[in-house]
């Protein structure tokens, strides 16, 4: 989609959280400025229903849910 869109894939994953607000508001991190030029630009990036239908199929809410960190590496935080 990203490719039909002609945007990256992070800018598409962007404009997708951000036509979630107000409940999820995204807060994307770089270290370099092209990558908050390219950041900023996800806002021009027009996502129709059926486009936010098909990436909410994709990534349904709760399949992401659990531990951020294997079990073992937990322990190693928890040291």
């Amino acid at each position: 989609m990203a490719k039909i869109k002609g945007c990256t894939a992070a800018q598409l994953a962007l404009a997708w959280v951000l036509r979630k607000q107000p409940k999820v508001v995204p807060i994307p991190g770089t270290k370099r400025v092209k990558y908050i030029e390219e950041n900023a630009a996800a806002t021009q990036i027009h996502l129709s229903a059926d486009d936010i239908a098909h990436l909410d199929a994709m990534a349904p809410v709760g399949m992401t849910a659990g531990a951020r960190y294997h079990e073992a590496a937990m322990r190693m935080l928890d040291a």
